[in-house]
């Protein structure tokens, strides 16, 4: 390994320990994080709540897992917990672009008053 590849590794280890300062461009990036993470994180959760609802209702219909724990019809109780997940998916779209749109126009002030100062210098 020569000097310079030693010197590479050395300088990009040291960096990680030191502390940098807060640049506006990194401030930007945190306030934009801040509008879309929570909305990310519901769509998320919401969305693989609506699929094991819907492939719960699958397996309803689909095995005897119902007949097994006692449930004298499955197949009708597996389609309505089907759709409810299903119904459930195809929502989560429209709630996701809603929020995220609020979101938007709550923060959107602080955005372009920050990314214009970026942009002035």
């Amino acid at each position: 390994m020569n000097r310079n590849d030693k010197e590479f590794i050395v300088n990009k280890i040291r960096t990680q320990y030191t502390e940098t300062e807060s640049t506006q461009l990194d401030k930007l990036r945190a306030l934009d994080a801040k509008v879309k993470k929570p909305v990310n994180v519901f769509a998320y959760v919401f969305g693989s709540i609506a699929a094991i609802i819907m492939g719960t209702g699958m397996s309803l219909v689909m095995t005897n897992i119902g007949e097994i724990v006692g449930i004298s019809n499955p197949m009708v109780y597996g389609i309505v917990i089907g759709v409810v997940g299903m119904l459930m998916a195809i929502v989560n779209y429209p709630i996701y672009k809603k929020r995220l749109a609020s979101r938007r126009k709550k923060y959107a002030k602080d955005i372009i008053a920050l990314s214009d100062e970026i942009m002035k210098g």
